[in-house]
């Protein structure tokens, strides 16, 4: 009985590029479903007018961005940051402990943000790319 290793069927190659565009495609309807379900629960927990003003406004953003982010990065790490900033900033600013536990969350998310730039300029170096 001859048995032979049959090779490993080979794999796409697929851009860094591609990689940093579906991490923050996720993370945009990541976003998009925390807006959502916010503005949700706005008619079970009332929240401050603000608040709700700002969310919907985020919601309307994230929403808009989606067709156009996909071509550009500086749109798609735009909106993330704004949408983001218009959850944090209130909240921070009504009760500024809540800005300690909020440090501690930036070391992994600085983490992220750094890997997702390294990973976007990884295939503009001069190395040519692998066929």
């Amino acid at each position: 009985m001859n048995i032979q290793a049959v090779p490993p069927a080979p794999v796409p190659a697929r851009s860094w590029n591609q990689v940093e565009k579906g991490a923050s495609l996720f993370l945009l309807t990541v976003l998009l479903c925390v807006l959502g379900m916010r503005l949700g629960f706005s008619g079970v927990w009332p929240m401050p007018r603000i608040d709700f003003d700002l969310s919907a406004v985020a919601l309307v953003v994230v929403l808009a961005s989606f067709w156009p982010a996909r071509k550009h990065r500086g749109l798609r790490l735009g909106v993330i940051v704004f949408a983001s900033a218009t959850q944090l900033v209130p909240m921070v600013v009504r009760e500024p402990v809540l800005l300690f536990p909020l440090l501690g969350g930036l070391i992994p998310v600085a983490i992220l943000i750094g890997c997702l730039v390294a990973l976007a300029h990884k295939d503009r170096g001069g190395s040519p790319k692998p066929p």
